[in-house]
């Protein structure tokens, strides 16, 4: 009895670390272009455990794929934050924010409505 408990706690932990290895999520984060783009992915991807970040300038939505082991959306948030992004769970300093590209102040509403007109201009 004691052996089939035992195989059966090694195989539970097992199963529930296994899970963790490609961990999905979706996070928002705030930008306006393609430089805000680079700039989020880049800071997600070289988030030790991250496997995959791909940041969309329309919904603001970045998805991840990572390893659960060795990192949390929690940490993500943070590294994109240090290069001045927010996240829903993380607000940029103003420090942080005001170190990206002028034309990447995604809080000034005249960017946004920039960004917004060069949209309409191309067709979008």
């Amino acid at each position: 009895m004691k052996t089939v408990i035992l195989i059966f706690t090694l195989l539970v932990t097992t199963l529930t670390f296994a899970q963790n290895k490609n961990a999905k999520a979706n996070i928002e984060v705030d930008g306006v272009c393609g430089m805000c783009k680079e700039r989020i992915e880049k800071a997600a991807i070289r988030t030790k455990g991250v496997k995959s970040a791909v940041w969309n300038v329309d919904t603001h939505e970045l998805k991840l794929i990572y390893d659960g082991r060795k990192t949390d959306v929690k940490t993500i948030s943070k590294n994109v934050a240090a290069v001045g992004h927010d996240t829903k769970e993380i607000k940029a300093t103003d420090e942080q924010y005001h170190s990206v590209h002028p034309c990447c102040l995604y809080r000034d509403e005249d960017v946004k409505n920039d960004h917004a007109k060069e949209k309409k201009e191309d067709g979008k």
